[in-house]
């Protein structure tokens, strides 16, 4: 936090509190016990009177560039050691708290009052007569407020010419995020910073001159912190992830350690959520880390993808979040935060995310690998966190070498998206709704195992028929197979294109193959019809003909290969070569 000289902050804050009595040690010989800061006077007040509950000396200060401190004080300085020591020891202030100079606060704003005390005992210290207090008279009128008296135009550049670069610059970026200001922060100005001054003293109803008065500039400040009240901007130190750095406190609090992450959830609007990550780790361990973060709910699919040889950088947005994770690699410790806001309040997240980002720093160790919650374990969650989860999945098996898929037309017709194993990107090339199938063409190049042979002659009534499919959703990693026979060669109202089997299929079987007792594909396993009034009994299936299909699929240029009837294969045997043709198909949003 860069603070304003003495000079600057004295002016500006005559401008802006009206404060009145309470005396103080002089301040060439106090110090005081800092115990936080805030980014808005809103919030530092309200710090300030939490901890009045506990303590009898608690202070308010500015501090500069649009901060302000509760401190507790005044002490001398040996006094001020023992005190810090002592609360330190009792948990009753913060563990980062330290002795400051009281010459370097600026403006106090509690207790109400005191500033106007300081001021006259400092007035009667350089020999001014003090001022004498008078008896109210018997029915007091009401009196006019005190005009504040702004500097002249010639008092405001001799202040100005007291600032520091970091404040020009941060002048230069509140005019710039007010609208007014184009320009390079470069803190000088010149003709484009004075034109920016001069609009926003229009804009403000101030007399138009081309450089803000000191109280023209807090207001500009004011103005631009605005957006962060009630997010209790504060540095948060977490000694066991090794980081500190600014976090909105007033938004999110911690939840729990489940390494590498240490979680803050929402504590109130915005429904924020932050991550600290730490772990120790080489590079593959940061590479292993970035692959496996996309697949978070937390990292939406829309959004930059950067890594480097030493860090990384993962940004995402939907219509629910905007998601920030940036993570780097130094001396064997793996470090970075996440930022998750809301999406629609860009305007506060990109502040937030900037004093984050500047703030950041490391510090000594990282987070125990071990520290994972009970509530941290289960199977769709990584480290405590939702893994991002396809809306349905379905079944579907390779048709050649190129790597096609057919599968269920109802699985894939509205997908955003659509993957093999959550992994291989697939695009829809074809449907045919009569049918009901799909054909899915590879977004990259596909080496199958095993590819559909179609059999190419009718198979018997009563014949034994075998499923394969992910019968449970993709929860178990390999396809199951469902045995049964085939009833008819016609669906119930006698479509020629389908088949009736006596088989108990589950939601995640359809698009899977139906093969006959060699191993020949027979058809297409289509999904139950669960819309009408009339529920057929489990044991009822059906299945898309191998003859539609391969019509189909030759009227998109795709070559299956043909089988003619086989020895009925050993169970074990059809099993393999049927979970070596069948792949999970996802849907995604």
């Amino acid at each position: 936090m860069a603070g304003m000289s003495k000079r600057f902050w004295a002016s500006a804050v005559t401008g802006v509190f009206m404060l009145q009595a309470v005396a103080a040690q002089a301040q060439d010989e106090a110090v005081y016990i800092q115990l936080l800061s805030r980014s808005s006077l809103a919030s530092a007040q309200q710090s300030v009177r939490d901890y009045t509950g506990t303590f009898d000396n608690v202070n308010g200060f500015a501090a500069g560039n649009g901060w302000y401190v509760v401190a507790l004080g005044p002490y001398n300085r040996a006094e001020a050691v023992n005190v810090l020591a002592g609360l330190r020891g009792t948990g009753q202030i913060p563990g980062d708290a330290y002795v400051e100079e009281a010459s370097d606060y600026g403006q106090q704003f509690w207790p109400v009052g005191a500033q106007a005390a300081r001021a006259a005992n400092e007035a009667q210290a350089a020999g001014a007569a003090p001022q004498v207090a008078q008896a109210p008279a018997a029915d007091p009128q009401p009196q006019p407020a005190p005009v504040i008296r702004d500097e002249t135009p010639r008092e405001a550049r001799a202040s100005e010419r007291l600032l520091t670069r970091a404040e020009r610059d941060g002048l230069q970026i509140a005019l710039q995020w007010a609208g007014f200001y184009t320009a390079a922060i470069d803190g000088a100005f010149g003709p484009g910073t004075r034109r920016a001054m001069g609009e926003w003293q229009v804009a403000n109803g101030f007399d138009v001159t081309g450089v803000l008065t000191t109280m023209q500039r807090a207001e500009l400040l004011r103005q631009y912190n605005a957006v962060l009240d009630g997010l209790d901007m504060q540095v948060y130190a977490d000694a066991q992830a090794g980081i500190s750095m600014q976090m909105p406190m007033g938004a999110v609090q911690f939840a729990s350690y489940e390494a590498p992450f240490a979680i803050f959830e929402p504590s109130s609007d915005p429904a924020a959520r932050v991550l600290l990550i730490s772990q120790p780790g080489d590079r593959q361990r940061m590479n292993g880390l970035y692959e496996i973060m996309q697949t978070l709910e937390i990292v939406p699919l829309e959004g930059e993808r950067r890594r480097d040889r030493d860090r990384f950088l993962l940004t995402g947005a939907n219509d629910r979040i905007v998601s920030h994770t940036e993570v780097s690699l130094r001396n064997g410790e793996i470090k970075g935060f996440s930022l998750i806001w809301p999406a629609g309040d860009e305007e506060r997240r990109s502040r937030v995310l900037a004093l984050m980002q500047q703030s950041f720093e490391r510090q000594p160790g990282v987070l125990d690998p071990a520290s994972v919650s009970d509530n941290g374990q289960a199977v769709d969650l990584v480290s405590g966190l939702k893994v991002r989860k396809p809306r349905e999945n379905g079944s579907g098996f390779f048709i050649d070498r190129a790597g096609h898929v057919m599968t269920s037309a109802a699985l894939v017709e509205n997908c955003a998206r659509v993957t093999l194993n959550g992994v291989y990107e697939m695009g829809v090339q074809a449907i045919d709704g009569a049918l009901g199938v799909a054909v899915l063409r590879p977004e990259t190049a596909l080496a199958p195992q095993q590819v559909a042979a179609f059999q190419s002659q009718t198979p018997r009534l009563q014949s034994d028929v075998a499923v394969a499919g992910y019968s449970f959703g993709g929860r178990l990693s390999a396809p199951t197979m469902t045995f049964g026979t085939l009833e008819d060669l016609q669906g119930l109202g006698g479509e020629d294109q389908f088949k009736r089997l006596a088989l108990s299929s589950l939601p995640g079987d359809a698009g899977g193959p139906v093969l006959d007792a060699g191993g020949g594909v027979v058809g297409m396993l289509l999904p139950r019809d669960t819309s009408g009034s009339r529920q057929l009994p489990d044991s009822v299936s059906f299945a898309a003909k191998a003859e539609g299909i391969q019509a189909f699929l030759r009227s998109q240029g795709i070559v299956t290969v043909a089988t003619p009837a086989s020895a009925t294969l050993a169970p074990e045997d059809l099993t393999a070569k049927a979970t070596a043709m069948t792949v999970l198909v996802n849907c995604w949003d």
